[in-house]
């Protein structure tokens, strides 16, 4: 009988994880502990050049448990997990997805270096990039999802530092737009930039989508980003982050990752090991979810227009995108109420079951308001550039009864 090859969910329960190391248990310990003993001190010696880079691994050998700021076994067998979702070689968990934002974008960027990135971005990572990124030397430049990439290529030209592009930063969909970004065509651009000495980066934000619905490497990215806290977690009870990409690359992160110490505690990685049981029949109910609410809100008197990826145009650029690199239209609802900050307000605090809150993919239904709350630190002349104005009220839909969320939000319009 041929080797059968398991989907990622089905390894979500094992993978990785051998129970005569832990006394048979059926599942994983936390292993709640900061540092590990060495049954000689060749061996700690033997786990530190590794560690430190001062030689290479031998065929066989394994990265030795050396403090739980290097590793843990919660840590390597949750991230050993999440890399079947992408394929990825590699993967790296931060105690926030700000945190492995941050650490990507210090690792590959350097003072004097051009980031070119797509707008919008969440609010946190649109800070970073216009706030701190150029305290410390490095220029950044925005586009907009309807501008090709040939249009951004004489931006960048326009620069006169096209020499010292690093790094092309991409947010798909969008926070909070749901606008989508063609990964193929802005890897081909930085190919274009690339040189023998100095490869030009790709990084993805894939939070939007969750590991099930798009797979940026497969795309030609050199690193997909996650705030593991939306789906990846998926019940609202932790904050982590995560990166994925080849070893070359997550050697690297997982470098300053080190120095930083920025990593997840065993505990959180336990809570995460739990998550991933369950990520594909969460997500999968999400997104059926998703689909209803948004053509009833679409269909709404009361509302002006909904952005969800399950309503594009088929004639549209937008539409070839998404068939293209997405495979569901995923569980995030942006829609405009007729009105403004008034209206808006008047339905979310109508709101029945779903809660007013502004975080996405857990097993709640939230809204929030992303004008006055996760993008009130963008600058008001580039909130309208997005359409992020105070009709805008973004929807992240749950694992609820469709019917019940479709009355919740009803009987809020009705109120408006």
């Amino acid at each position: 009988m041929s080797a059968h090859k398991f989907n990622p969910e089905s390894l979500m329960m094992s993978y990785g994880y051998k129970p005569e190391l832990s006394e048979g248990a059926i599942k994983c310990p936390i292993f709640q502990t900061s540092t590990f003993v060495f049954k000689t001190a060749e061996e700690g010696k033997a786990f530190f050049e590794i560690a430190y880079g001062l030689r290479e691994k031998e065929q066989t050998e394994e990265l030795g448990l050396i403090y739980s700021r290097l590793n843990n076994p919660n840590l390597e067998i949750l991230e050993s997990r999440l890399s079947l979702w992408d394929q990825a070689d590699d993967c790296a968990f931060f105690e926030s997805g700000m945190a492995a934002i941050s650490t990507v974008l210090l690792e590959f960027l350097k003072p004097g270096d051009l980031l070119v990135y797509s707008n919008p971005v969440y609010g946190g990572t649109d800070h970073f990039v216009n706030h701190y990124l150029p305290s410390i030397g490095v220029d950044v430049l925005g586009f907009h999802p309807d501008e090709s990439p040939s249009e951004v290529k004489k931006m960048i030209e326009a620069t006169g530092k096209s020499d010292k592009l690093a790094m092309i930063y991409m947010e798909t969909p969008a926070n909070p737009t749901n606008d989508l970004i063609d990964i193929e065509a802005f890897v081909e651009l930085a190919s274009q930039y690339s040189t023998s000495d100095k490869k030009v980066f790709t990084v993805v934000d894939n939070t939007y989508m969750g590991p099930l619905w798009q797979h940026p490497l497969q795309h030609g990215a050199d690193m997909v980003l996650y705030s593991a806290t939306k789906y990846i977690g998926g019940h609202s009870d932790l904050i982590a982050g995560a990166v994925l990409g080849n070893q070359e690359v997550m050697a690297r992160v997982k470098g300053l990752r080190t120095f930083l110490g920025n990593m997840i505690s065993p505990n959180t990685a336990w809570l995460l090991l739990r998550s991933l049981e369950t990520l594909k029949v969460r997500m999968d109910k999400q997104t059926l979810n998703a689909q209803k609410v948004a053509t009833y809100l679409n269909a709404h008197p009361k509302i002006e227009s909904v952005n969800y990826l399950g309503l594009l145009n088929e004639d549209s650029e937008q539409y070839k995108i998404y068939k293209k690199q997405c495979t569901s239209p995923g569980a995030m609802i942006t829609l405009y109420i007729k009105g403004g900050e008034k209206e808006a307000f008047q339905f979310l605090n109508n709101l029945k079951l779903i809660k007013i809150a502004v975080s996405l993919g857990g097993t709640e239904s939230l809204a929030q308001h992303p004008m006055t709350m996760t993008h009130a630190g963008v600058e008001p002349e580039h909130r309208k550039r997005m359409k992020i104005n105070e009709q805008m009220v973004r929807i992240s839909i749950g694992v609820e009864d469709a019917d019940d969320i479709i009355w919740a939000i009803s009987q809020a319009l009705d109120k408006v």
